[in-house]
């Protein structure tokens, strides 16, 4: 039996729509994410995240970068927005999450980002993955209404840093179906260092805790062998422990359990302004990423995936190709991830 997202009961019902309304009423003094900067962005008066009423769509595409179960062999189709409410010094993404005044000059409408949903579709696309979400959830579900009503019937991703408002993703409960988050500190110093963000630790495991209520710890997939439902955390380990690697892992172990499906990334590589940021301004070292491994071993975490060591050679987008930002790197994580 073909699956169905749980977004098509509630836009039949008209709870979809409901929702959408709920969270667009949020806009109008911003509590969307937890910076809740207060301005009224369905007048376009920006702050954080530089954002107001419509998205900025700065690229989208099938992409063969992610997970292997969600890739298969048509790829997942991300839709990458533009700006970001983290600032992190090491951003890979940075010419579309910091480079605010050109990226918006992507503003999309409701109606043409429901368009490029449909378009990944037709694309033969496995799922539909929000990457940056956190800021625009109220866009994201307005024109999921519209798509949803012209036939969209794919699984949701939302692939997020984790800063992200429990009131906002108890919204979403039944409308994602896959959430791909982020777990990027343990240390709240330290992500103000280096993201200039306050209490990460405390705000990403509120939010995670949300999202694995919602959809627990077992991926649900299909015939194919692809995730249709589920929790995927990832954790990029950064040089000299910056991500506090071991309270993380620990954390994940007390709260949520040892079957949590993790998947732990050695593709840092010094993007952005980190050359110049003491302690970023290396590729993490074999033996730093061995002792997260054997972390993980000691904590009893067997479910998921661990990157290669040289996959940093390969995951570095180029969003000056906007139509294939990632065209240099390998085709999926198969080569690069091995089970735990």
């Amino acid at each position: 039996m073909a699956f169905t997202p749980s977004y098509i009961g509630l836009y039949r019902s008209g709870e979809l729509a409901r929702r959408a309304s709920e969270l667009e009423a949020m806009l109008e003094s911003c509590t969307v994410c937890p910076h809740d900067c207060g301005n009224n962005r369905r007048k376009d008066e920006l702050a954080r995240c530089a954002t107001g009423y419509l998205p900025v769509v700065s690229s989208y595409t099938a992409h063969f970068g992610e997970e292997p179960l969600l890739v298969g062999t048509r790829g997942t189709g991300n839709i990458f927005f533009g700006n970001c409410n983290l600032r992190c010094v090491y951003c890979q993404n940075h010419l579309i999450s910091q480079n605010h005044r050109e990226e918006r000059l992507r503003v999309v409408s409701f109606e043409r980002l429901a368009e490029i949903m449909l378009e990944l579709q037709e694309r033969g696309c496995h799922e539909i993955g929000f990457v940056s979400p956190s800021h625009v959830v109220p866009q994201i579900v307005r024109a999921l209404v519209l798509a949803a009503g012209q036939g969209l019937r794919l699984p949701l991703i939302y692939n997020t840093n984790a800063y992200d408002s429990v009131e906002v993703l108890r919204l979403l409960d039944g409308v994602i179906d896959i959430y791909l988050p982020d777990l990027k500190y343990g240390d709240e110093d330290l992500a103000y260092a280096y993201s200039k963000v306050r209490r990460y630790p405390e705000v990403a495991r509120a939010a995670i805790r949300e999202m694995h209520r919602q959809v627990g710890s077992a991926l649900l997939t299909g015939e194919d062998g692809l995730v249709q439902r589920g929790l995927i955390i990832r954790h990029l380990v950064l040089p000299n422990d910056l991500a506090g690697s071991r309270e993380s892992l620990r954390w994940v172990r007390e709260e949520l359990g040892p079957t949590v499906t993790l998947s732990i990334m050695a593709q840092y590589f010094p993007a952005h302004r980190a050359a110049e940021t003491p302690l970023l301004d290396r590729t993490i070292r074999q033996s730093e990423y061995e002792r997260v491994l054997e972390t993980m071993e000691r904590l009893g975490l067997e479910e998921g995936w661990v990157q290669d060591p040289t996959s940093q050679e390969y995951y570095r987008p180029e969003f000056s190709d906007r139509e294939t930002p990632f065209a240099g790197g390998p085709r999926n994580h198969d080569e690069e991830l091995r089970s735990t």
